[in-house]
């Protein structure tokens, strides 16, 4: 049984194209755990283009590499959207679901942002980002396990943490007109890691504040 109290408020879930798009999935047979098993292999391809685009040799293929990683990226957004909307809205959720709702996005994090290092050159940076993503998620659920409302706020939550990713990706394809290979990316790294973290520690003060007040 999906607890509705606790799915992160998305805009899109309530335009028709989404609903279309959940209407046809639930219509073929396609369960919400497939598509949130598929969000782990968007995020897998993202993580692979993005490691090989810091070794393809000519700018036409490492062009090609960034804007799959950066549509993998967005392909992968696009399960957790649809997951929750065929579960809920079509009433198709399953009793393991909990677990697919939220192991994949984990594992999807970490595969991307260690593609994303190790295509940059910085791979300890790359896993140290994925780590801090992971973080954010954790403080979110022990909040929930202490019976507090699921704490989504950012700065650099997940939707803040693809979309940098993939504007940064984008960015990359003009990067030889403008710095070093890697440049951007690296430093995309470095914002997602500090803003997660910041999120962590900001999640955690809520926290606390609500077990102060609870006294």
């Amino acid at each position: 049984m999906v607890d509705l109290e606790k799915r992160r408020p998305l805009g899109s879930r309530n335009t028709k194209w989404a609903a279309r798009c959940a209407g046809a999935l639930a219509d073929r047979g396609v369960t919400p755990n497939a598509i949130s098993q598929a969000s782990m292999g968007a995020a897998l391809v993202a993580g692979l283009a993005f490691a090989a685009s810091g070794y393809m040799p000519g700018p036409l293929g490492v062009s090609a590499l960034l804007i799959l990683g950066a549509l993998c990226c967005q392909l992968r957004l696009l399960c957790n959207l649809f997951d929750g909307m065929v579960a809920v809205e079509a009433g198709r959720s399953a009793p393991d679901g909990p677990l697919w709702n939220e192991f994949p996005d984990r594992v999807s994090d970490l595969l991307i942002f260690a593609g994303v290092g190790l295509g940059s050159g910085n791979l300890a940076l790359g896993l140290a980002t994925g780590a801090m993503a992971v973080l954010t998620a954790y403080t979110r659920e022990l909040g929930s396990g202490l019976g507090m409302p699921p704490d989504f706020s950012g700065p650099m939550a997940k939707p803040q943490r693809m979309a940098l990713v993939t504007g940064a990706a984008i960015l990359s394809v003009f990067e030889p007109l403008l710095a070093t290979p890697g440049t951007v990316l690296t430093g995309a790294l470095w914002i997602i890691a500090i803003g997660a973290a910041l999120t962590s520690v900001r999640r955690a003060a809520h926290i606390r504040a609500a077990l102060l007040k609870r006294g």
